[in-house]
């Protein structure tokens, strides 16, 4: 086959660290933003976006520093209700929209979200068109110069109809560190592959969500770890945007890509490697240890030449996990 040659990490640059989804008392947080500012500081994030919900927030000026910036945002909301008056959720769409870069804040259709604007949730009663609805939330985000990430689907609840063709999203968000640890529905991977499989350029995203309720932990457990130039708005979102970091609940990948055919990952020990292949039956494999003590610092795969896609996950003992975004090959 022929000899395919891709960095996964692309460019010289840093490595900045940080969480996308996260809540204050502005909405259902505990914690007030300086508190939160000053929880990630001291766990080494570099940068956080409060995605309050339904409320946009700018903190820029008030937090920004030179080893630590804030991204605005907002968590968006539409809801289904068992009946009118009632209060039984049967389903949400909750879709981030993070202040996009230069660009598409120059070429936004509407004005550009302002510190404490408010977005009104879109409710409905019994039924919906669950695509419509989720196309119609993510139109207004990216109207707005924003882009748009669609957060925990299983917790929402939603069936992989209602969201899987959306068009506009820059990623998917396949790991929720306060869902994981509230309902075991923070896993979202499968989702992941099933709008790979049909062909959609879709990162994935991990993120804490955290609430700081005291129930469980929910804060500092999932990450994105991006490669950039340097520690500003600009640099972080094309940085997102280009899919250049790596998501993670634990494990550190170094480098990774295809070099003459072979994918290969290089990252922290760990218990076992999933190379995630698409579209064929019985593409990828695993490497995996032995004994559970045992680790392994990097593996590879050769490529058959009927990958649609790859992509690799790195999980330790404990089922903490790390997972590169997609190279696409056919």
């Amino acid at each position: 086959m022929k000899q395919i040659n891709i960095q996964g990490f692309k460019g010289r640059g840093n490595w900045y660290k940080g969480n996308l989804h996260s809540h204050t008392t502005n909405s259902d947080g505990i914690l007030k933003p300086e508190e939160a500012v000053k929880l990630y500081k001291d766990n080494g994030y570099h940068f956080l976006c409060f995605s309050e919900h339904d409320l946009y927030t700018d903190f820029r000026s008030k937090f920004d520093e030179e080893d630590f910036i804030i991204l605005p945002g907002i968590e968006a909301s539409a809801i289904l209700y068992e009946k009118e008056g009632g209060p039984g959720r049967l389903k949400v769409h909750h879709i981030h929209g993070i202040l996009g870069n230069a660009q598409m804040q120059k070429k936004k259709k509407h004005s550009l979200f302002s510190h404490n604007d408010f977005l009104k949730p879109q409710r409905y009663y019994g039924s919906w068109d669950g695509a419509v609805v989720a196309q119609e939330l993510t139109d207004k985000l990216l109207e707005k110069g924003c882009i748009a990430i669609y957060n925990h689907p299983i917790w929402s609840r939603v069936s992989q109809e209602e969201f899987v063709n959306t068009k506009g999203l820059t990623a998917l968000e396949i790991y929720n560190y306060n869902t994981v640890n509230e309902s075991g529905t923070g896993y979202d991977s499968t989702y992941w592959d099933v709008m790979l499989r049909k062909g959609y350029r879709i990162l994935g995203t991990a993120s804490d969500d955290n609430h700081n309720q005291g129930l469980f932990e929910d804060s500092c457990g999932g990450y994105i770890v991006v490669k950039a130039e340097k520690l500003n708005h600009e640099n972080i979102i094309n940085a997102i945007i280009d899919g250049n970091y790596y998501s993670s609940s634990g494990p550190e990948i170094f480098d990774w890509g295809i070099s003459d055919g072979i994918i290969f990952v290089e990252c922290s020990p760990v218990n076992r490697v999933n190379f995630i292949i698409g579209n064929y039956l019985n593409a990828g494999v695993t490497v995996m240890c032995r004994e559970i003590n045992e680790t392994v610092s990097e593996a590879s795969y050769v490529l058959t030449g009927r990958e649609s896609y790859v992509r690799v996950e790195c999980i330790d003992k404990y089922g903490k996990t790390a997972w590169t975004n997609a190279i696409y090959i056919g």
